[in-house]
């Protein structure tokens, strides 16, 4: 017989249905036998029984068709018997019964009250761990700042004045530019809604406080946070990759005092100078408003503009900032350090590192208003 060929034949003898199986059962002549198994019609409930004396060569392909006759021929009122077999084949085909024959897993049942209280448990545990590690790096940094007061020497000044250069001086003309847009905004929406009750010359008032208390260090700590605190985390974050960090360490290097300390350092150094910057443009923004569209002087412009800002107006804004700029460049930092050997996780993590500053600079602006109103400010 051809090597790519293999038969069944059926025939009823004695009340039984007699398949006799004969040929090669392998992979080659597959399609055909499972064709011709399709096809087989027991005879009604006549006990069936497979013969395979003549069978002569069989893979798991044809095993596998075994079992899909065995199922083929099966009446409720009893088993499908097999003769025939010889004892190699017969242990290929017990060998591929038992491994195709595991049930498959239970599907799941979903509860939409269950999954949400799941995920919320698991968005909780994440958050409480995110705290505990930004918290165990601020005690890290916190103690290598002391030392680097206590030892002026191990200070990098010169990477200090570099980051200042990097966050602050070159930050300028993004912070300048959008701190203007907002204070015409902040104008130009106060005016409108204040000419409906004949007080536009409180715009003034409206812009000096908004801008001076929070519109500039808030908008300028957003800015910051999405320029420089992604590049932290990138720069850092490649240094990881690159093993740079772990060549620090097998040198008796401290990455925290070479690489986040002098950030973080610049940082809360240039925040105040960029809040200022930004409340000074925001200002000249709000008030070119006014003045063109108010029919207001610029000697009335600055006489509201000094009875409506206080000192502490001021110095509200611009004590936030180094709480800001170190909160922005600690979790820039953090973020780089925590980065794996891959690009992905470079990228993955300055977009956390911006997230993440971006939500403390707004909670913690959020406390300082707290504590403000408590005390009066």
């Amino acid at each position: 017989m051809p090597a790519d060929t293999g038969k069944i034949e059926t025939a009823l003898r004695h009340g039984a249905f007699i398949v006799t199986a004969s040929g090669n059962w392998t992979i080659k002549t597959a399609s055909m036998l499972e064709a011709s198994i399709a096809k087989l019609a027991p005879a009604g409930n006549a006990p069936a029984t497979i013969d395979f004396s003549g069978l002569e060569a069989i893979d798991t392909a044809g095993a596998l068709l075994v079992r899909l006759l065995r199922r083929r021929l099966e009446q409720p009122g009893g088993a499908t018997s097999i003769i025939g077999l010889s004892d190699s084949h017969a242990a290929l085909i017990e060998r591929v019964a038992s491994a195709s024959g595991t049930e498959p897993l239970p599907s799941e049942t979903h509860h939409p009250l269950i999954a949400m209280a799941e995920r919320t448990g698991r968005a909780a545990c994440a958050a409480w761990e995110e705290a505990t590690d930004l918290l165990y790096f601020l005690g890290v940094t916190s103690v290598t700042a002391v030392r680097g007061i206590i030892r002026p020497g191990s200070i990098r000044f010169i990477s200090v004045i570099s980051h200042i250069e990097r966050v602050g001086l070159n930050s300028m003309p993004i912070v300048g530019l959008l701190s203007f847009l907002i204070g015409i905004v902040v104008a130009y929406q106060g005016a409108d809604q204040l000419k409906q009750f004949g007080a536009e010359i409180f715009t003034v008032d409206l812009l000096g406080v908004s801008i001076f208390r929070e519109m500039g260090i808030l908008l300028a700590a957003i800015v910051i946070a999405g320029r420089s605190g992604s590049a932290f985390a990138a720069q850092i974050g490649t240094m990881q990759v690159n093993q740079e960090i772990d060549a620090m360490r097998t040198l008796g290097l401290d990455p925290v005092e070479i690489l986040v300390l002098p950030r973080v350092m610049a940082l809360v150094i240039s925040m105040p100078l960029i809040a200022v910057f930004a409340d000074i443009m925001g200002l000249i923004g709000g008030g070119l408003m006014v003045i063109l569209t108010l029919e207001v002087s610029f000697h009335q412009f600055l006489e509201r503009l000094q009875s409506a800002v206080t000192v502490w107006t001021f110095w509200a804004g611009v004590i936030k900032a180094p709480v800001f700029g170190f909160v922005i460049a600690l979790t820039g930092c953090r973020e780089g350090l925590k980065v794996t050997g891959s690009a992905e996780s470079v990228g993955i993590h300055t977009t956390r590192a911006v997230v993440i500053s971006i939500f403390l600079v707004i909670v913690s602006d959020a406390l300082f208003s707290i504590l403000f109103s408590a005390f009066g400010i």
